[in-house]
């Protein structure tokens, strides 16, 4: 019988979601992304020596890398064509094969110029204090008109008279927004205009009714994998808003962002580093300091490479946050847990854990809903010791330290949600599997 797995971020995002795609990849037909754009960046490791390529990652699904796996991009992705193509003709000259197994769904909508220029002159305008941190990709407008119901879908490309006269009106509108109010440049319409009907035409091969073949791979008993971007308290609804992304980043999404019912979706794994990381602007109540070399946010950062995939951005490090992933849990419905970036913390002579807040006198242990509540959270810590050994590329929970396994078994029973995988490295190998996600019993 088949059974369907999704995987979200837990915290603000650069979980390490991409190598447990790839990794769960290997039980997997077909591997679906179904919400963000190309402001979300996966980085994969695959191989080793000679033969180790590193795989950076936007908008075309992790399972990729695997040969004879399919992949789709769906309905709630909003979509730069351009990028997609970009990334497209990097992987096919790495050697993978992309044409033959990528699925893109005709109601995407699409990313545009006039959507990047939007974000980038909103953002200038901001008081340095109230700056979201958006990539600037457009993203956010994209979605905008997607809502406003102005945006125009992957469908449109491929009827010229209609989407000429669509996207006539719709940067009529906001070529005014951004000559009148914003002081930047208009965007050109012939540019505009043949730039997008060209990649319609190289993409059109690859346009798929996703929803019809997921249907179909499922009636077949095929497993599916259903890959989020970002992270649950970036969401649009349930984020630190307004430090957010544009779209819903939760489990549930996976239904409405590839056209499949709930009732397909059998396991929600929330991936969390073993300690937690921000990107941009926001709150963040367990922040260390990342400067000062000899802190633990220094290791954090250092070690653990904390710098964005798609930016380039120093991350903002801190401890391990148990409040917010309890909420994290409750949004998400998480079936298991797997924390990655273990190893980034072995040397270090203590470990603290957010465990709550006090908020206006009172002691809270959920992490507050909108930015403002959790940006007033005074954080309160419980410290564990740390371990002198190292977990880097250990493969079994009987090999790690004894320390390392009394904070894990600690991250559980905080989040009272187990942990099924514990990643201790980049390389595929080096994974703690306890429970598979794929599998229908427990262990």
């Amino acid at each position: 019988m088949a059974r369907n797995v999704v995987v979200v971020g837990t915290q603000w995002g650069d979980e390490g979601k991409g190598k447990i795609v790839d990794w769960l990849t290997d039980s997997a037909a077909g591997v679906v992304r179904f919400q963000g754009g190309h402001n979300a960046g996966h980085t994969l490791v695959v191989g080793y020596g000679a033969a180790r390529r590193e795989y950076k990652l936007n908008l075309v699904p992790s399972g990729i890398v695997r040969p004879g796996v399919r992949c789709y991009i769906g309905n709630g992705v909003v979509l730069d064509i351009r990028h997609l193509l970009k990334e497209i003709d990097a992987l096919e000259e790495g050697g993978i094969e992309v044409l033959g197994r990528l699925g893109i769904s005709p109601g995407c909508p699409l990313i545009l110029p006039y959507h990047a220029a939007l974000d980038q002159a909103r953002e200038a305008r901001r008081d340095p204090k109230a700056k979201i941190g958006t990539t600037g990709k457009g993203i956010g407008p994209a979605y905008e008109d997607k809502v406003a119901r102005r945006g125009l879908r992957v469908y449109d490309l491929f009827d010229r008279k209609r989407f000429a006269e669509k996207l006539a009106e719709v940067l009529d509108y906001h070529n005014f927004t951004l000559t009148r109010y914003l002081d930047a440049k208009a965007v050109e319409y012939a540019e505009t205009l043949e730039g997008a009907l060209a990649d319609g035409e190289r993409i059109k091969p690859l346009v798929t009714d996703v929803s019809a073949a997921l249907h179909a791979a499922h009636r077949k008993g095929q497993n599916l994998l259903f890959e989020g971007a970002q992270g649950a308290l970036l969401d649009i609804d349930h984020g630190t808003y307004p430090f957010v992304t544009s779209s819903n980043c939760v489990a549930g999404q996976a239904a409405a962002g590839s056209g499949i019912g709930p009732g397909m979706l059998h396991y929600v794994l929330g991936i969390t580093k073993a300690y937690c990381t921000r990107v941009g602007g926001g709150p963040f109540p367990s922040e260390l300091d990342i400067a000062t070399e000899g802190t633990p946010g220094y290791q954090m950062s250092k070690k653990g490479r904390e710098f964005g995939t798609v930016t380039g951005r120093a991350r903002r490090c801190g401890w391990f946050d148990a409040a917010l992933l309890r909420r994290s849990a409750l949004i998400n419905g998480l079936s298991g847990l797997c924390v990655t970036k273990l190893d980034v913390l072995d040397g270090l002579e203590t470990l603290d854990i957010c465990t709550g807040y006090r908020l206006d006198g009172q002691h809270i242990d959920l992490l507050p809903i909108g930015a403002d509540e959790v940006a007033r959270c005074e954080p309160v810590f419980e410290t564990l010791p740390g371990w002198k050994e190292h977990t880097n590329g250990l493969q079994r929970w009987e090999d790690l330290p004894q320390n390392a396994r009394a904070y894990l078994t600690r991250l559980e029973e905080l989040c009272q949600t187990p942990i099924a995988i514990i990643s201790t490295g980049p390389e595929r190998a080096e994974t703690i599997l306890r429970h598979h996600p794929f599998s229908d019993s427990e262990d």
